[in-house]
């Protein structure tokens, strides 16, 4: 099951949902700076799915600052640059998704 809890980057990373894995989106329009404005959120995730990467030519977005930005606060988050629209990397991050339900199923 995936539970969908919207909101600004604060409210979300302050409730325990009870989720067993934590993932958040970050479009590339919303600006590269998020993991400074909201350490919180990035400490508590597992997985960040920078979405919109097919307008990083149109925006000024560093994909490399965001990795190193988020990473400073959690090091062992994933980050996957996909595109919904494109589809461009969401094989990397449905492959993620199996890896989490399978290990998940075996504990």
């Amino acid at each position: 099951m995936i539970l969908e809890n919207v909101g600004n980057l604060v409210c979300p990373a302050e409730f325990d949902t009870g989720a067993a894995k934590n993932a958040m989106i970050l479009s590339v329009p919303e600006g590269d700076d998020k993991p400074l404005k909201y350490p919180l959120m990035f400490s508590v995730c597992h997985a960040l799915l920078v979405n919109k990467i097919d307008t990083l030519p149109v925006f000024d977005f560093d994909l490399a600052a965001v990795e190193q930005r988020a990473k400073q606060r959690n090091p062992q988050l994933e980050m996957f640059p996909v595109s919904a629209r494109t589809g461009e990397g969401m094989e990397a991050w449905v492959g993620w998704l199996d890896r989490q339900i399978r290990a998940w199923k075996e504990q």
